[in-house]
């Protein structure tokens, strides 16, 4: 069976890299983010190894939009049997200076876009016994910046959520999963991406009895 993923928030760092590994396995594609022209060399690239795929353009913290996209992206590929959601903004300040209107935005991107974004892909999975929804987390869940306290709440909010959208669907074939990501992206300390992207791959295909609502990497 052909895998269909759908990347939420990708970008040519970690998303990139995930959907590389999945394109490798002869899986169709869909990309999604707040510029379609910016994936433009991803999808080219994706391509080019053999992949179907599939870009829309959405800025996350808008359900209405981000609703609209993935329609299209299901149009055009198919159901989804993957979610990867990135969704994440860096929003400076500390807990007792944070602008609040900036504090929400930065909760609807990390976590209400996650939401919206599982609620759009489960009937499907549902329907055929079968899926995988990956939310990409952070150690900032377990060791919140002060300088940057939105960061923590939202990751901490969305690994809540891979919680209990688990032991929702577990019993019906679909496996929600937080990976968490216990180093930095970027930089000179940056992780090795292709090895991040190996993991969400095996996340994905290893065996129901082995099936956990939370991995990390390392880990």
């Amino acid at each position: 069976m052909t895998e269909i993923l759908v990347v939420v928030a990708a970008g040519p760092g970690l998303g990139a890299a995930v959907a590389r590994r999945f394109a490798r396995e002869g899986a169709s594609v869909g990309l999604l983010a707040r510029s379609a022209d910016r994936l433009a060399p991803l999808a080219t690239e994706l391509r080019s190894l053999g992949a179907t795929v599939g870009v829309a353009e959405a800025d996350v913290a808008g359900p209405a939009a981000l609703r609209g996209a993935l329609v299209s992206l299901r149009e055009s590929l198919g159901d989804p049997s993957v979610l990867v959601f990135n969704g994440s903004q860096y929003v400076e300040g500390r807990p007792t200076e944070v602008d609040h209107d900036a504090f929400m935005h930065g909760l609807e991107v990390g976590i209400g876009a996650a939401l919206v974004a599982a609620q759009a892909v489960a009937p499907a999975m549902r329907a055929a016994g079968r899926g995988t929804i990956m939310l990409t987390g952070s150690v900032a869940a377990d060791r919140p910046s002060v300088a940057a306290a939105t960061v923590g709440v939202a990751k901490a909010g969305l690994r809540n959520l891979a919680l209990s959208l688990h032991r929702e669907l577990e019993p019906e074939g679909v496996q929600a999963v937080t990976v968490t990501i216990r180093g930095v992206l970027s930089g000179a300390k940056a992780l090795d991406l292709d090895e991040i992207a190996e993991r969400y791959w095996s996340v994905h295909t290893r065996p129901r009895e082995q099936w956990t609502a939370e991995v990390t990497h390392p880990g």
